[in-house]
């Protein structure tokens, strides 16, 4: 990655944004000829730092490198299209029985949302939950990785954001709600769930930054309202800093991917070996301003952010953007070696494309302020 401590990298997420264009045919003139989210961030001079490269847009929200199994069972992938929405049917079959869980990509929207849950009752199917969790393990696919890795060049870093901890297991398969009253619940049985999930989490992370990765994420979407610190130091710390100390063991670095609130875990994130946050929200979206966030966390930590939905649609005009980030670069010039300016989370589809480069414009006038 081209990371000069003299700069400010910059390294915005265009995935969801640039897949809406092209499906919708609104793609400018401009950039007609770009096929991949990758293309556009090359057409702009852009860093490259973004977890979703290589992702399918209309399959899932993140994954893509490691390869999802069954030992001794399948996985069943059913689709189907209606008013050109892709329902999603995915079936997982293991020893001793089957879960089924059911995914729609809305075309209006570009992103996927999740009809059914894999897990539609705890009490009855926590079981089932052990035993899939069991069986499920993940390949590190190394051509795939290899061919975006060279795609990309000297331009930047291939994230491999294809993993996620204990507690954001139980909020996939269950939802973020029911995942609560489990953990009260059930705590017996939630704590084998999570100790499978995690030994076979980490058996792929190993796998990857055995095989050249340099930079992993969990996909996470960290927010106090469903990852409060008390819940992280129960359930997910320990993935958290086994995973760092396995990536630094292989002089690669552990990221998380942040949604919402952070401040009140960002000092114990930050305790735990972890790199850095991507996508750190500011108010109204987040509860810590940006400099805050930097003072809180230790020197080494590294925190993207910048851009969050509203300052991508309501900065207009060339002077506001050019004004927004002098202001955002000033502020933050002493932790330009530790901060990239990217978006805090991902690219709204609305965002203007004479807005997209105001802003490439605005950091090429001020990035070595």
């Amino acid at each position: 990655m081209r990371t000069i401590n003299q700069r400010f990298v910059y390294a915005p997420n265009y995935w969801q944004w640039f897949a809406h264009q092209k499906n919708h045919g609104l793609l400018p003139d401009e950039i007609k000829n770009c096929q991949t989210q990758l293309d556009l961030i090359k057409y702009l001079g852009l860093d490259i730092f973004s977890r979703n490269i290589y992702c399918i847009q209309d399959e899932y929200w993140f994954g893509g490198i490691c390869e999802e199994y069954i030992e001794g069972g399948e996985i069943n992938i059913e689709n189907e299209f209606e008013n050109r929405n892709k329902k999603i049917s995915r079936k997982y079959l293991f020893n001793g029985g089957e879960l089924n869980e059911k995914l729609e990509y809305v075309f209006n929207d570009s992103t996927i949302v999740q009809r059914e849950f894999l897990i539609k009752d705890f009490e009855t199917q926590s079981g089932l939950l052990e035993k899939l969790v069991a069986s499920r393990k993940w390949k590190f696919n190394k051509l795939k990785f290899e061919k975006i890795k060279k795609e990309i060049g000297t331009e930047g870093e291939v994230i491999i954001g294809d993993f996620y901890s204990p507690l954001k297991l139980l909020h996939l398969t269950m939802n973020p709600v029911n995942a609560i009253y489990f953990l009260l619940e059930f705590p017996k049985e939630a704590k084998i769930i999570l100790q499978l999930h995690e030994k076979a989490q980490l058996e792929a992370i190993e796998q990857c930054v055995s095989n050249g990765v340099q930079t992993v994420m969990a996909m996470d979407n960290l927010d106090v309202m469903f990852h409060p610190p008390q819940f992280i130091e129960n359930y997910s710390a320990s993935f958290y800093e086994k995973a760092s100390n396995i990536c630094h063991k292989h002089d690669a670095k552990f990221f998380i991917h942040a949604c919402g609130q952070q401040k009140d875990n960002l000092k114990l994130i930050s305790s735990l070996g972890v790199d850095g946050l991507e996508g750190v929200a500011f108010p109204p979206f987040g509860d810590v301003e940006l400099v805050e966030a930097l003072e809180m966390t230790p020197d080494n930590f590294i925190i993207t952010g910048g851009i969050t939905a509203s300052t991508a649609t309501e900065l207009k005009t060339k002077d506001k953007v050019f004004d927004y980030v002098k202001t955002l670069f000033t502020q933050l010039k002493p932790y330009k070696h530790r901060f990239i300016f990217s978006a805090s989370c991902n690219t709204p589809i609305n965002m203007k494309w004479e807005t997209i480069k105001y802003f490439r414009d605005a950091w090429l006038e001020y990035n070595l302020i």
